[in-house]
């Protein structure tokens, strides 16, 4: 199915958005900060002329002055693969600290929801944590920490990170498998030799209590400590059934500061206890039209997590043309789920039991119950990786070259039993005797009842799923300068990736029960990237690309299986770019711009009997446009804009060829800006906008769009900041995550919501 790419009306007022604050960089006068440094003044003084008797002349004296708040732009990655942005011609999105805490962002989907061209997923099945969409495909397992993947399941908070960098489109080269839509790299905080102590705590209106501890100690002149702490307690959201009581610490030491060898030691131990929103389950193709704050599970619901990953990085500088870094690191994460969600909709007779509602119906929402269905387990993940990289800087003539080289080793295992809770509906068996499909009672739609289970109904253990995997990878990367205006980058990897999954159930391996008793597979793939960057002078950046990555059948440690109970090959993906970036104001402001496509094919197509093949093809075409820094030192803005045209291709289900990919809108953008008075006062605010969306790929149940705006103000002393975030301002109802399970839950985002935050300085 062709489909012309030409944006909407609604597509040009919101490039607007992002037209305005570019245009008035180029008429504002650069800032101070922008312009060139005085001369520094001679300091050297002639010998005294006793017979001299002119006046004397005082000595220049230069001011330098700070900022009234720190920068939402950074021009570097902190990866060295990824190194300079103007020399990486893919788009990337930097989420600094600063930005974070102007917008209120403690959760790492919170950070992140916003960039557009990011939408989430929730709680699905045996997933649980961050499931996060890119440019309309699976991120799931495309995380990192400082450059190290991090795959396990768990909920991420903000309190540990420096800043949040996204690379779009596909990035094998860089990072191996997965990468399709692009990877998100959380920075951790590191040790300086700047003593710094921060302390914050932050009141929610719904009663969510928050503080944090940032310590930073040198211990040496060339070392030093720091530790990140966490604790929050209450609701996060306006919903109900959100309740959290989680705790966290991060520490990290790091000798050899400033020297040529420096090697920094760093972990996370972090314990969450939540409860799992699966949101509103649809009626009539539409999430059903109750009070946006119903829940269906019980007031018991929850969620454990103990997450602990810990690091050690070696980086040693040669001389100033060669470095060598090789990092370690060991993630364990524990989840024990106890989870009850919206399964069907249907009626209740006085003397029978739930009868489920396959389609559209007349009847009144008030008639209509909810089916309760249990998704429990208990699942272990262990990982272990390690990463060797060199980068050279050398010429060869007058060519130049940046070149980097690598090698990554991983292993990771798996281990998820599950279980489930057979209950009754008035009092009527909800499954079969032998059955196991979890039901376990039902609820008004209109006025659920969230009190706890009865305790009659007992977990029973169900499949339990093992899994492991091996992978290496070794790779290396180019960028070329032929003459200082024009570069080119070229790069190529290798990876070979082993998996071993097993199921309790189906030990016979029976047809059409993709539940594989036992699968064992090694795919390997060579990924490559390569394009030309122009930059005719230090402010213009023009570059075009094409890249390629996969993503192995049993890459999430759970079996896909074809129509022989065997895995399926993986799918394979390819992207073009092309794109401008722009650095007005000294650099302090950044514009940038892409117009890309994004091809996979092999994706997983269902069969009829609950197999599947990998004959599935998705596309998606979109332009991205941002905007990002100071238009003055006081004034400081944060935009993008993103247009995706996703088309099914192929059909990946029954029904699904020439559809739109779920969870991925057409438009989406954001604008977020802050002023700054007297270095004292900050307000500001912003609008994040995203459009409908489909919550299932054959595009029967509609997620509308929806505005969101919110507000902040702070007071900002030498030794302490005050801020107020409103979140929500309107009080609208928007649906930040899709589930796409059950024809397609829609979870809402909070109602109108306050937070006031104290932060002491030391």
């Amino acid at each position: 199915m062709k489909k012309n790419l030409r944006p909407s009306a609604k597509t040009t007022a919101l490039v607007g958005l992002l037209v305005a604050p570019a245009a008035m960089a180029q008429q504002t006068p650069a800032s101070d900060q922008a312009q060139a440094p005085a001369p520094t003044p001679n300091t050297a003084q002639a010998p005294a002329d006793p017979n001299n008797t002119a006046p004397a002349t005082l000595q220049t004296v230069t001011v330098t002055g700070t900022r009234p708040s720190e920068d939402f732009v950074k021009p570097n990655s902190s990866l060295d693969r990824v190194g300079d942005l103007r020399d990486t011609p893919q788009s990337v999105t930097v989420i600094t600290k600063a930005l974070m805490q102007s917008q209120g962002s403690t959760s790492l989907t919170s950070a992140i929801s916003k960039v557009p061209g990011v939408t989430i997923g929730a709680a699905e099945g045996g997933q649980i944590g961050n499931n996060i969409n890119l440019n309309g495909f699976s991120a799931r397992t495309d995380l990192y920490v400082d450059g190290m993947r991090d795959a396990a399941q768990y909920y991420r908070d903000t309190f540990a990170l420096e800043e949040i960098e996204v690379l779009m489109g596909p990035s094998s080269m860089l990072f191996g498998r997965g990468s399709t839509g692009g990877v998100i790299n959380q920075v951790m905080k590191k040790p300086s030799l700047t003593r710094k102590e921060e302390y914050g705590v932050s009141i929610t209106t719904n009663r969510l209590i928050r503080g944090t501890a940032d310590i930073n100690i040198p211990t040496s002149d060339t070392s030093a400590a720091r530790v990140a702490t966490m604790f929050q307690q209450g609701a996060a959201s306006t919903r109900h059934q959100t309740d959290v009581l989680d705790f966290g610490v991060a520490p990290s030491y790091k000798f050899g500061i400033g020297t040529p060898t420096e090697i920094t030691f760093y972990g996370l131990l972090q314990h969450n206890h939540d409860q799992a929103d699966y949101g509103l389950p649809p009626v009539n193709f539409f999430p059903a039209r109750v009070n946006r704050d119903n829940a269906y599970g019980f007031g018991d619901d929850r969620t454990e997590q103990d997450i602990l990953f810990v690091g050690a990085s070696i980086r040693h500088k040669f001389n100033d043309q060669l470095t060598l870094r090789n990092q370690t690191q060991l993630n364990y994460v524990n989840t024990n789920a106890r989870e009850t969600a919206p399964q069907a909709i249907g009626t209740v007779t006085g003397a029978g039991g739930f009868v489920a509602i396959s389609g559209p119906t007349n009847l009144p929402l008030s008639s209509l119950y909810v089916r309760q269905q249990s998704h429990d387990r208990n699942i272990f993940q262990w990982s272990l990786y390690n990463q060797s990289e060199l980068t050279a800087k050398f010429d060869t003539g007058s060519v130049k070259h940046n070149l980097l080289a690598g090698i990554d080793l991983g292993y990771e295992s798996y281990y998820n039993q599950n279980y489930y809770r057979n209950g009754t509906c008035n009092g009527v068996p909800m499954n079969p005797a032998t059955g196991t499909s979890g039901y376990a009672s039902c609820t008004s739609l209109l006025d659920p009842v969230g009190t706890p289970q009865n305790n009659n109904v007992v977990q029973q253990p169900s499949n339990l799923a093992t899994a492991q995997a091996r992978a290496f990878g070794a790779y290396m990367n180019d960028t070329i300068t032929i003459i200082p205006e024009v570069k080119l980058v070229g790069g190529v990897r290798y990876d070979v990736y082993w998996s071993q999954i097993g199921n309790s159930i189906n030990s016979l391996n029976t047809a059409g029960n993709n539940s594989a008793a036992y699968n064992e597979r090694t795919d390997t793939y060579t990924s490559v990237r390569g394009g030309p960057i122009f930059q005719p002078d230090k402010v213009q950046t023009y570059y075009a690309s094409y890249s390629t990555s996969f993503n192995p059948s049993l890459e999430q440690l759970v079996g896909t299986t074809g129509a022989t109970t065997q895995p399926l090959p993986p799918t394979t993906n390819e992207a073009f770019e092309i794109g401008a970036k722009y650095d007005f104001l000294g650099g302090n402001l950044q514009v940038t711009g892409a117009a890309f496509q994004i091809t996979q094919n092999n994706a997983r197509s269902q069969n009829p009997d609950g197999t599947y093949s990998a004959t599935g093809q998705i596309q998606v075409k979109g332009i991205r446009a941002g905007v990002t820094g100071r238009i003055t030192d006081e004034w400081q803005v944060w935009a993008g804009y993103t247009y995706l045209d996703a088309r099914i291709l192929n059909g990946i289900a029954a029904n699904t060829s020439g559809m739109v990919p779920l969870n991925t809108p057409r438009d989406a953008a954001v604008l977020w800006s802050t002023y700054t008075f007297a270095k004292t006062y900050e307000i500001g605010g912003g609008v994040n906008y995203i459009g409908q969306r489909y919550a299932n790929n054959t595009n029967t149940t509609v997620v509308p769009e929806f505005y969101r705006f919110d507000a902040t103000a702070a007071y900002k002393q030498p030794t302490y900041d005050v801020r107020l975030n409103v979140f929500n301002l309107l009080n609208t109802t928007n649906f930040e995550q899709v589930i796409p399970s059950d024809g397609g839950r829609a979870v809402p985002g909070t109602g109108l919501t306050a937070m006031l935050s104290y932060v002491h300085h030391m």
